[in-house]
């Protein structure tokens, strides 16, 4: 079955008759995509563009786990994209939705993350219930590095401000069993989102923000490849990280509009 499929249809309220009236086939050939048969090439593309989605995202490419495509890319690379406000809302939600081990988030305010989907702290503490390790790792807003960067992108202080209005959607993470909120105060050069194999990179260019940025989906391969070393800079940074106390820190009881 093709999962991220069915989801797709189901948030937009799409019925695969109207996927196969736009792709000109029959309704039972859609039917058979929804099984978990990759349609052809064409077929994919508009597909992808009826429903306004990555093609990577609905069928990643098929390549064998172990090896390297030609030009030395790895096989983990599913699919990218010009910048991360590009990325589908869907794609978001069916990660996080997906996630059965573990969720990491590694960013300075990451304030999309929540403004994009108001119900994302309920979801990721749910996720938690279910036995999914969740780890939000955040700017400090009294860091050296957030007032470096907030200089770098020329809007100064605000940089703080956004990371502290991000966190308010977070308070209630907090008591909740498998799920952790900290704040680092490290040079950040990507911002990171993990959903169990699944990792979107999102490098930082100089004086530009994270959302004018490209990203990257990659897929885990093996234990020398692009995955793990992302993975393994945001235990880096998740080590030196202090526990976020909004208590101590002044920070909002409730979110910000």
């Amino acid at each position: 079955m093709n999962e991220r499929l069915h989801s797709v249809l189901a948030q937009r309220g799409i019925e695969p008759e109207a996927v196969a009236e736009a792709c000109e086939v029959d309704p039972k050939t859609v039917g058979r995509w929804l099984g978990g048969r990759v349609p052809h090439p064409r077929h994919r593309f508009r597909v992808a563009r009826f429903l306004r989605v990555e093609e990577t995202f609905l069928w990643p490419d098929p390549q064998p786990r172990t090896g390297r495509r030609p030009g030395g890319s790895g096989t983990e690379l599913v699919g990218t994209y010009q910048n991360r406000a590009s990325v589908p809302r869907e794609t978001w939600l069916t990660l996080l939705q997906e996630a059965r081990q573990q969720i990491d988030v590694l960013v300075f305010s990451g304030t999309f993350f929540a403004q994009s989907n108001p119900h994302v702290a309920k979801m990721l503490v749910e996720r938690a219930a279910d036995g999914v390790r969740v780890r939000l790792c955040f700017g400090d807003p009294s860091g050296h590095t957030a007032a470096v960067r907030g200089r770098e992108e020329g809007i100064g202080d605000t940089l703080a401000a956004k990371i502290r209005a991000s966190l308010t959607y977070y308070r209630s993470l907090l008591p909740e069993e498998g799920c952790e909120v900290r704040l680092h105060d490290t040079t950040l050069y990507n911002s990171l989102f993990r959903y169990d194999e699944n990792l979107l990179v999102n490098p930082h260019i100089y004086g530009q923000p994270a959302s004018a940025n490209p990203l990257l989906h990659l897929k885990r391969v093996d234990t020398t490849g692009w995955f793990d070393n992302y993975v393994q800079s945001f235990e880096a940074v998740w080590a030196q990280a202090r526990p976020w106390m909004p208590d101590q820190e002044g920070i909002a009881t409730h979110g910000q509009d």
